[in-house]
C-alpha cells in the first residue's frame, strides 16, 4: 500500500494541500503547441528567412526572369527543410555548450523540451527529405550542392572549425552563401560566374554579420569555450577583419553588375554597399576610442543591406 503524504502549499484561496505519492513519475500535461514550437525553433526561422531572401533573387536572375512558380515552390521547400535540417543538427551537437551561454540556455535542447534523441531524428528526417525533393524535382547538381551544405555546417564547422579556429567563421562561411549557388543550380543545371559572384557577396558579408553579435556576447563564448575571434584576437585585429570584409563585400557586389546587370542593381548596390561600409568603420571607431559600443547596430543593418541588395537582383531580373 503506497504511502501518500501532504505538502502544505501557501495560497490566498485556501485552497488544500497538494496530496504527493513519494515515487511516483510526474506526469504534467505537454502543450502540444509548445512542443510543436520547440522544434520549429531548433530550425532556427531566422536563417531559413535569409535562404528567401537570396536565394528566390538567385534563381530569378539565372532565368532571366520568373522562374515557374512550381520550379521556386520546390527549392524553396527543400532549401528551407535543408537549412531547418542543419540547424537543428548543430542544436544537436551543440547541446553541451548551448546550456553554459546566456543566449543558447533556453533553447528546446537545454531547456530539455526536445530530447537529444528526437532533435537528432528530426534533423536526420529534414536532411533526407530535403535531399530527396531536390533530387526528384530539381537535378542532381542541386540536390548534391544541398547534401554538401548540410555536411559542411555540421560536421565540418560545427565539429570541428567552431571550436578549434578562431577563423571558424570565415572558413564557415561558404554554408551561409550556399543557398545562391543552389538556387542558380537548379535553374540551369550549372554555375555561371554570375552565381559565383553573388556567392562570394554573402560569403564576405557574414564576418562584418557576425563578428558584432560575437563581440556582443564575448563573455558567453569564453565561458564555452570557443575561439571566436572577438574572444581571443585583439580589439585592433577584429576591427581590421570587419573593415576589410565590408569593403570585399562592397566591391564583390560591384563585381556582379557587369555580369548582364542594370544600373538598377549598379547603383543600389554602390549605395547600400556604401552604407553598409560606413556602418562597419562607424563601429571600428567606437571600438577603438574605448567609448560606448553598439556592436548589434551593424548586425542589423547586415540583414538590412543583404535584403536590399538582392531585391535590386530580383528587380534587375524582372526589367
Amino acid at each position: 500500500m503506497s504511502t501518500i503524504t501532504e505538502r502544505p502549499v501557501s495560497n490566498s484561496a485556501g485552497q488544500p494541500p497538494v496530496r504527493t505519492v513519494p515515487g511516483a513519475p510526474a506526469a504534467p500535461r505537454r502543450d502540444v503547441r509548445a512542443v510543436v514550437s520547440a522544434y520549429v525553433s531548433l530550425t532556427k526561422p531566422r536563417i531559413v528567412e535569409l535562404l528567401l531572401v537570396t536565394t528566390v533573387p538567385a534563381m530569378m536572375l539565372a532565368e532571366g526572369g520568373l522562374p515557374s512558380l512550381w520550379l521556386m515552390a520546390v527549392v524553396l521547400v527543400g532549401g528551407s527543410l535543408a537549412a531547418g535540417a542543419a540547424s537543428v543538427l548543430n542544436c544537436y551537437i551543440d547541446r553541451d555548450i548551448d546550456q553554459l551561454m546566456r543566449r543558447t540556455k533556453r533553447r528546446p535542447l537545454p531547456t530539455h523540451t526536445v530530447s537529444p534523441r528526437s532533435a537528432l531524428v528530426f534533423g536526420l528526417v529534414l536532411a533526407v527529405v530535403s535531399v530527396t525533393l531536390m533530387a526528384v524535382f530539381t537535378n542532381l547538381l542541386a540536390a548534391g550542392l544541398t547534401l554538401a551544405a548540410i555536411a559542411y555546417y555540421d560536421l565540418v564547422y560545427t565539429l570541428w572549425l567552431k571550436r578549434t579556429t578562431p577563423q571558424n567563421t570565415f572558413w564557415g562561411g561558404a554554408c551561409g552563401a550556399a543557398p545562391v549557388l543552389i538556387g542558380w543550380a537548379a535553374v540551369t543545371g550549372s554555375l555561371a560566374p554570375a552565381a559565383w559572384a553573388l556567392f562570394a557577396v554573402v560569403f564576405f558579408w557574414q564576418m562584418p554579420h557576425f563578428y558584432p553579435l560575437a563581440m556582443k556576447y564575448k563573455a558567453d563564448y569564453a565561458r564555452a569555450g570557443i575561439p571566436m575571434l572577438p574572444v581571443v584576437a585583439s580589439a585592433r585585429r577584429v576591427n581590421a577583419e570587419i573593415i576589410g570584409f565590408a569593403w570585399l563585400t562592397l566591391l564583390s557586389s560591384l563585381a556582379v553588375w557587369p555580369l548582364g546587370m542594370s544600373a538598377i542593381y549598379g547603383v543600389t548596390a554602390l549605395l547600400s554597399g556604401g552604407v553598409f561600409v560606413y556602418e562597419a568603420h562607424r563601429l571600428c571607431r567606437q571600438v577603438a576610442r574605448g567609448g560606448a559600443v553598439r556592436p548589434m547596430r551593424l548586425f542589423h543593418w547586415s540583414y538590412v543591406y543583404l535584403t536590399i541588395l538582392f531585391a535590386a537582383v530580383a528587380v534587375d531580373a524582372l526589367v
